[in-house]
């Protein structure tokens, strides 16, 4: 059995990560004042993110989930963007902020802003753990971005390596055996 998490070094504590939860939930309350928001978790590598955030939120808040798929079990994205779950509630007239664990190429988060949009909620902003603009294919807009990371492969935290080490409580990178520099 091979141990995924072997070959990992720290990129984000769990305490840098701990730390700017709570300052983007003190930036997302100010921003929405007194308003309630819905918060939509990305499945499912924005779980543990999620949990953070919406701690740190001072708002009422309501929570809905979906899932998308573009990765497969590849490290690398296909390119193609799969629904795998839809919302439960609707969100029409409300303010949604979609979380994500992170955004790449921009191609999931494009295609999900779509599709909500058609759903006309009031208004959509968007919050990310991990922002990898180096990778970017597609402009998307982000309003909260919690860390921006170079071009590498990271688990952890909520992020997965062929579904294996979301557990983990901090950010790793990835280093190949034989690869370390």
């Amino acid at each position: 059995m091979r141990n995924r998490s072997r070959n990992l070094e720290v990129l984000l504590s769990a305490e840098e990560i701990e730390q700017r939860c709570a300052e983007l939930g003190e930036q997302i309350s100010h921003d929405y004042g007194d308003r309630e928001v819905h918060v939509i978790a990305v499945l499912k590598g924005s779980f543990m993110f999620l949990a953070d955030l919406v701690r740190n939120i001072s708002l009422d808040v309501s929570i809905d989930f979906l899932g998308l798929s573009s990765y497969g079990s590849r490290k690398a994205t296909s390119g193609v963007v799969r629904m795998t779950s839809d919302l439960s509630l609707p969100i029409q007239g409300r303010s949604v902020i979609v979380v994500e664990d992170i955004i790449d190429t921009g191609l999931t988060m494009k295609y999900l802003l779509e599709n909500l949009q058609t759903r006309k909620p009031e208004s959509i902003a968007v919050c990310t753990l991990l922002d990898k603009p180096s990778n970017r294919r597609v402009e998307v807009p982000i309003d909260y971005v919690g860390f921006e990371i170079p071009d590498e492969f990271v688990i952890g935290y909520g992020l997965d390596d062929a579904e294996f080490s979301r557990h983990l409580p901090y950010i790793g990178v990835v280093k190949e055996a034989g690869n370390e520099s």
